[in-house]
């Protein structure tokens, strides 16, 4: 299996490399690896939804 390293992620999603730490530590992204202080991502992986959006887009559904 191919993998992105979470730098790689960050630019092709257009968030910071915390961010991609943050959904791989909470398991949001499905396949994610650690090895050391690096996360490797599955190619082909698609960026999570971000839950502050998500609870905005219903919100905004609901009105």
């Amino acid at each position: 299996m191919e993998y992105l390293t979470s730098a790689e992620c960050a630019e092709k999603w257009n968030v910071s490399q915390r961010w991609v730490a943050i959904y791989c530590k909470e398991g949001r992204i499905e396949g994610a690896v650690q090895k050391g202080r690096m996360w490797f991502i599955p190619v082909g992986t698609e960026k999570p939804i971000d839950p502050r959006k998500a609870r905005k887009l219903e919100q905004n559904k609901s009105n």
